[in-house]
């Protein structure tokens, strides 16, 4: 268990990012005072005699990165042979609905839960959503109650994104074992209630919160069950979250099937607002982007998965430029392999500086020199664009107000990250570190409601060389079974 949150001062940090925008990303002075699990100062501070000092001298510090979406039962489907040059749907078939059959008891998902927010807490991440479908009619255990206990043992933040499927997905579950069986909109719909009236707080500092999140609209579901399942959401005060719009396929066979955009169909539905988000949004044209900011509906932006899936690079300088709330999500590690935070907020920056949309590129039909801007698309990234968006965006897209931010009130969700490994050396600004410089953070602490869960790179408690042994000896099983 994690300890107490203690009176604490983090101080002398080199630089300190607050999550914020503008002139306001990075905080005046290098100390940090924490009580009762919240931020009560910020600035150059003296130590006081009750509290606890940190030493943040030659780091960074930041908020904890706030991860929008996620798939933790696959956090043991990394890299499988068959499928590591698939597309999305071939990969849907060939990994996660071949490879249910194999978390038929609650260990084998608490193994997988516990290597996913082990490996998230390791990149400095403090809020995970994990959008768990692995749900089917008369399963032997509690899913939902087993992926909490994992997140509450190693202090993080939970959103449980209910999810699951009423129908059966005609392009990937032709062979599909029992535990992808769907269940009933009437089963479905209790669930979601009971795990609501179990697990969900509405505080904006919340450690548990459960959203509705039916896997895809269209593939999971009757588009007659969509009105209700927004309708049960919001009676019950909780958020909808689903996968939408992921690849140009999706988009095509929307615009022949529906006469419209995968988002312009949910939007009949009831499925847009300020309380909605869907991971992905590769392909939006500017009618959906328009729709997005006028109903404040968000994105979960997952850079990496959509490139390892060859599914495109989403349109997110100008999601950020129309004020659409934006946050970064590894998805599921069977369609990333290594996902961690920080490298989600690398790649993230990379990619769209590369994105030919995002700046000047050369005109092939003009003279040598000459180049032509293309009309409309907002710069490539920032750094502080992206740190931005890795936590206070992520934090605003879960509807979590009291996280995301080093703010005087706000909870005390915190990174001090090292700076003394050989890829920081010569950095004339250190606090670019977390975003531009790659790699896994050395970690001198991460707090969550002020309490330390990662210390010199080490989860306090956890037994790491055992947790690698039963994640090699389960691989070692589902190996011998295909």
């Amino acid at each position: 268990m994690t300890p107490p949150p203690v009176n604490l001062l983090v101080h002398g940090a080199q630089a300190l990012w607050t999550g914020l925008c503008g002139a306001a990303a990075r905080a005046d002075g290098s100390d940090l005072r924490i009580r009762d699990g919240r931020i009560a100062a910020i600035g150059r501070l003296t130590p006081e005699p009750c509290e606890r000092v940190l030493d943040a001298s030659g780091c960074v510090v930041h908020p904890g990165w706030v991860n929008t979406h996620h798939h933790l039962f696959q956090s043991l489907l990394k890299g499988i042979p068959a499928a590591i040059d698939l597309a999305l749907v071939p990969w849907l078939a060939a990994v996660p609905v071949a490879y249910r059959r194999h978390f038929d008891h609650e260990e084998a998902l608490r193994l997988a839960a516990r290597v996913g927010l082990v490996e998230m807490l390791l990149s400095g991440c403090t809020t995970v959503a994990d959008h768990q479908y692995h749900y089917w009619p008369g399963m032997p255990f509690d899913a939902t109650a087993a992926v909490f206990d994992e997140a509450d043992r190693l202090g993080l933040r939970l959103v449980l994104c209910r999810g699951g499927q009423t129908q059966a997905r005609a392009m990937t579950d032709a062979n599909a074992p029992p535990q992808v069986a769907p269940e009933t909109l009437e089963g479905f719909m209790a669930a979601v209630e009971r795990d609501v009236r179990r697990f969900h707080d509405p505080a904006p500092q919340a450690m548990r919160r459960v959203a509705s999140a039916i896997s895809t609209p269209n593939w999971s579901c009757r588009r007659e069950e969509l009105e209700p399942l927004a309708a049960q959401a919001r009676a019950l005060g909780i958020r909808l979250h689903s996968h939408l719009s992921e690849t140009y396929d999706y988009v095509r066979w929307a615009r022949e099937v529906h006469g419209c955009t995968p988002l312009q169909f949910v939007a009949e539905h009831g499925w847009v607002g300020p309380d909605v988000w869907y991971a992905h949004m590769v392909h939006m044209d500017d009618t959906d982007l328009a729709l997005c900011a006028q109903t404040g509906t968000g994105i979960a932006h997952c850079p990496q998965s959509n490139a390892r899936l060859g599914s495109g690079i989403a349109r997110i300088p100008e999601a950020l430029a129309l004020g659409i709330p934006v946050g970064l999500g590894v998805d599921g590690a069977g369609s990333n392999e290594a996902s961690d935070m920080a490298s989600e907020a690398h790649a993230c920056w990379l990619l769209h500086r590369a994105d030919p949309r995002s700046g000047p590129r050369p005109d092939p039909r003009a003279p040598a020199g000459r180049v032509e801007q293309p009309g409309g698309h907002a710069a490539a990234l920032r750094v502080a664009d992206v740190m931005q968006l890795g936590t206070a965006g992520g934090a605003r897209v879960l509807g979590l107000d009291g996280v995301g931010t080093l703010q005087v009130g706000q909870a005390a969700d915190l990174v001090v990250q090292r700076l003394d490994q050989p890829r920081h050396f010569g950095l004339h600004d250190p606090g670019v570190a977390p975003v531009a410089s790659g790699g896994a953070p050395g970690l001198r602490a991460v707090l969550v409601q002020g309490r330390t869960v990662v210390e010199h790179d080490t989860i306090p408690g956890l037994d790491l060389a055992r947790l690698r042994r039963e994640a090699q000896d389960f691989v070692q099983r589902l190996r011998a079974a295909a």
